[in-house]
């Protein structure tokens, strides 16, 4: 009995693996994009983004990304999160009087939690924000009245500010009315969290002349094409949310004239268990091609075009690395089934997509954040802190000092930052006090390197950006909120950040810790300006 049971999980298991095949995900991608690019027509004017990561694949022509988490608006179980203040979006929606949001869920939800929760309660918590700053300053100037003009730095008139500045919770009808007032009781929590960050909101002030408020946009959506809003027309600066999937609770089996797939809602989800390799960048530069060559050819097109295309990022010097795809013992004895070559594996987000990395400056504290692959915007460095696993080529001509510290994520190594951030600490001790430029880099520019500069941030600099050698930090009992603080200072020009939880925690061990006064040399491996390397000593252990 217990074989028999054992046997129908792994037949089961079969099946859904085969209907969640390769060439299933991408044909359901393609589909699925058509009504994207439908949709993004109807409103031409406004900017296209994706919710990292599962959004991303929906469509070739984004204007830029987001990210926000489904996991920050599960029921029962909301927040609003500091770390991830996506202001860039806001921003954006100000200067194109709004903006499209494009994501997708598993089938069984119209929308994904972070559509349904998340964003709503971030475009309230803004509005809100907005709203008391407003306040503050008609409390400051006597001569203020609320119904008064906003002008900015250059006189010209941005926004009309009226009492009914909607700061309201607008949430869509499937949350119940028990769930909605559950939030509004800590929307209130969350604006002053907000207001205590550092973020700066005078900057959504001068950009917003209307309040956000979230639209929802699915396949089930009905639209009279001869009656499309103009966003002008509105009293709010749109954000409208639209789920690229359909919602239908089975597969569903289409056919064209040559062969036929299943259609898999959501299929942009958890690309790794699926994209062997392929980045949503690559998909689209041979998406015809592959959505032709059917299922039978499928996966061999895409062995091709990734290995192709990871010689082509070897030769330029790029990070390449090779992971072989091992295949089930389930598909390997299916008599249907071919013997396949090993395919390759990539890191597959936004910025590794891009032909050329984004270097971020932090305002005026000497460091800038980037990608180790520069391509062919190489940043202008004095000293380079090179946190790729890898020794990646991250030395450049003009940089007169180089480390490498192979960090590697929380999820291979919990303690792998902690332990390298000494090294990280007394490099950019050492050359920040000689007032030269620092650039710290990693695989992808979002994580482990944003991390680095928090570290260093808090440690080596007050609360107005200005290195100060430590002696603010000296005085101060850091605590997670005052850590918090710094990660919004660094996200306000880095909007790809996406430190981990995993990351963050070791972060606060080591400048909670005692550990910053207590560093020394240096480890990892260091180069001179003629871009030599040489072993640096070992530090304690600090697992």
């Amino acid at each position: 009995m217990e074989e028999e049971r054992l046997s129908i999980y792994r037949v089961s298991r079969s099946i859904k693996r085969k209907e969640n095949n390769l060439y299933n995900a991408l044909r359901s991608i393609y589909e699925d994009s058509i009504f994207i690019g439908e949709i993004s027509q109807l409103w031409p004017q406004l900017p296209l983004l994706a919710n990292l990561r599962c959004g991303f694949w929906y469509s070739p022509n984004f204007h830029s990304t987001c990210y926000f988490k489904s996991t920050d608006g599960h029921t029962n179980n909301c927040s609003f999160n500091t770390s991830r203040l996506n202001f860039h979006v806001a921003l954006l929606a100000g200067q194109k009087g709004g903006c499209i949001i494009v994501d997708s869920t598993r089938r069984g939800k119209r929308f994904p939690d972070s559509m349904s929760r998340t964003i709503p309660i971030w475009t309230c918590v803004l509005n809100r924000a907005i709203f008391n700053y407003l306040n503050r300053i008609g409390e400051r100037d006597s001569g203020f009245d609320s119904d008064s003009n906003i002008y900015n730095i250059n006189g010209e008139n941005t926004r009309h500010i009226s009492h009914d500045w909607d700061c309201s919770l607008h949430l869509p009808l499937w949350v119940s009315k028990t769930e909605k007032a559950v939030i509004e009781d800590r929307l209130e929590e969350w604006t002053k969290e907000l207001e205590a960050s550092g973020a700066d909101i005078a900057s959504l002030v001068f950009s917003l002349k209307k309040p956000l408020r979230p639209l929802w946009i699915s396949q089930k959506t009905v639209i009279w094409l001869n009656e499309v809003p103009d966003c002008d027309s509105w009293d709010f600066t749109p954000i409208i949310l639209v789920s690229a999937s359909s919602s239908t609770g089975t597969f569903q089996i289409r056919t064209t004239s040559e062969f036929s797939w299943k259609y898999i809602p959501g299929a942009g989800d958890d690309e790794e268990s699926w994209a062997r390799g392929l980045s949503p960048k690559v998909f689209w530069n041979h998406a015809y091609e592959l959505i032709n060559s059917g299922p039978d050819l499928c996966n061999q097109k895409v062995a091709t075009i990734v290995e192709k295309d990871r010689v082509y990022r070897a030769h330029r010097g790029q990070n390449a690395p090779q992971v072989t795809v091992k295949l089930s013992k389930l598909a390997s004895t299916d008599h249907h089934s071919e013997q396949e070559p090993p395919l390759y594996s990539e890191i597959s987000n936004m910025n590794s997509a891009q032909e050329d990395c984004i270097i971020s400056c932090l305002g005026s504290t000497n460091i800038a954040v980037g990608k180790a692959e520069f391509g062919t915007n190489v940043p202008k460095a004095d000293c380079i802190l090179n946190c790729h696993p890898e020794l990646a080529s991250a030395c450049l001509p003009n940089a007169i000092a180089y480390l490498h510290l192979p960090i590697v994520s929380s999820k291979l190594d919990r303690f792998s930052l902690l332990s390298n951030l000494p090294s990280a600490f007394n490099f950019a001790k050492l050359n920040l006090s000689k007032g030269k430029s620092l650039l710290v880099c990693c695989h992808d520019g979002e994580d482990i390197s944003i991390c680095v500069c928090l570290a260093i941030l808090t440690s080596l600099f007050n609360d107005e950006g200005a290195f100060d050698d430590g002696k603010s930090f000296n005085e101060t009992c850091i605590t997670k909120w005052e850590m918090r603080r710094r990660l919004v200072f660094i996200c306000k020009y880095a909007v790809n950040a996406r430190p981990s939880r995993g990351n963050l925690k070791q972060v606060f061990s080591f400048l909670s810790g005692g550990r910053v006064s207590s560093v020394s040399t240096p480890v990892g491996h260091v180069g001179n300006k003629n871009g030599n390397i040489c072993q640096g000593k070992t530090m304690d252990d600090f697992q």
